[in-house]
């Protein structure tokens, strides 16, 4: 099937889920579970292992082209799928799914609900859940996403399977990128190594010319680094790069809604909009809104996990460590970086950037937080 093809080194979660797929209909005793938990690092595959999982049980045989391009789409009629691009699930959206699931399934096997980031579900929303989850139908399969088991509800974790997926190598990832997008081997290693086998980033920076320019630019203000308002000015940069990565995401996407919303409410392009429709387009915006506080905070963080390779390659030569870097490009700065520097400052640096991506998710300021890290990382000559 060409949706397991998508994932690399996760050959015994696949061979679980083809098995359990490949149960007959109806048995949910055994082999196949009525609710399914994948878990694994970000950039491991979860949701990609989760719809070639939900392809293999709605489709009546093997290699059913069509149904894989309906799951991929989200257009089966017998899939249910939750995604969202907010900072946490709402509990009317959990609802939604829950209240579909009752369905018997139209034209497939079964009818197969996905939570992608099922960690972002609150503890009421996950309770709604639950009463799902503990009767559901007998032809119903739901499949939960999250980065560990840890991240939902003890509750939830007793009723579920668990398939736990690994980080794949870098070779694994290289030859995923070189095959799938056309990169040449040595573009493909490098863009795999520096995104720390991160599948999605890492095709993000085989393919992207920005992605790459944003990336150098981040560790280049971190080495350049030599005090305190320098430092405050780099903070101020990256949280504009963070910016601008995160709006180059979601504009275009933005006024595609808000064209396709009033084109829906008959309202002409340039037209007003009649007062009784404005609350409509204000429920848009604001989950607009929601969603790009959810993709800025997303590039911080990748850029506090740019920060983290750059000054674990540092701490690896300052031990003398034999093994290669992860920004492999840039060896000879991250040598002179090392001898600037002390083990014991580099660690601490290390923590700050721990600090501050927790501090970020809990919603301090994000030009507060990235200036505690890099105040921390200042080098002076």
């Amino acid at each position: 099937m060409a949706l397991w093809d998508e994932l690399t080194g996760q050959a015994a979660a696949i061979a679980t889920m083809r098995t359990a797929a490949a149960a007959p209909a109806g048995d949910t005793k055994d082999t196949l579970a009525h609710s399914w938990l994948i878990t694994g690092p970000p950039g491991s595959g979860r949701s990609t292992l989760a719809y070639a999982f939900a392809a293999a049980l709605l489709s009546r045989g093997g290699g059913d082209a069509v149904t894989d391009a309906q799951v991929e789409a989200h257009t089966h009629p017998d899939l249910g799928v939750l995604s969202t691009e907010r900072v946490v699930i709402s509990i009317e959206e959990v609802r939604r799914l829950v209240s579909t699931s009752q369905f018997s399934p139209s034209v497939g096997r079964y009818r197969v609900m996905i939570i992608e980031d099922a960690d972002r579900m609150t503890e009421r929303t996950s309770n709604v859940l639950l009463k799902a989850l503990e009767e559901p139908p007998p032809r119903t399969v739901w499949i939960l996403c999250a980065p560990s088991e840890a991240d939902l509800l003890p509750t939830i974790r007793s009723r579920v399977r668990t398939v736990r997926l690994r980080v794949p190598s870098v070779a694994e990832v290289a030859d995923l990128i070189e095959r799938r997008d056309a990169v040449p081997r040595p573009d493909a290693e490098r863009a795999a190594r520096e995104a720390q086998s991160h599948i999605g980033m890492a095709h993000r920076l085989a393919t992207s010319d920005e992605a790459r320019a944003r990336r150098a630019r981040t560790l280049q203000l971190a080495l350049g680094i030599r005090s305190v308002s320098g430092a405050v000015l780099a903070a101020a940069e990256l949280l504009e790069v963070a910016d601008a990565d995160a709006k180059a995401i979601t504009a275009e996407r933005d006024e595609e809604e808000r064209a396709a919303a009033l084109r829906s409410l008959g309202v002409e392009p340039g037209g007003t909009v009649p007062p009784g429709l404005r609350a409509q387009l204000k429920a848009l915006e604001e989950d607009q809104k929601r969603r790009a506080t959810r993709s800025l905070r997303d590039g911080l963080d990748r850029i506090l996990v740019d920060l983290l390779s750059l000054y674990r390659d540092i701490l690896l030569r300052q031990l003398d460590v034999d093994s290669e870097p992860v920004n492999l490009a840039i060896f000879g700065e991250l040598e002179s970086a090392a001898r600037a520097s002390t083990p014991e400052r580099t660690l601490a640096t290390l923590d700050a950037i721990a600090a501050a991506r927790e501090r970020i998710q809990g919603n301090v300021a994000p030009a507060l937080a990235l200036e505690a890290v890099l105040v921390a990382a200042v080098r002076r000559p």
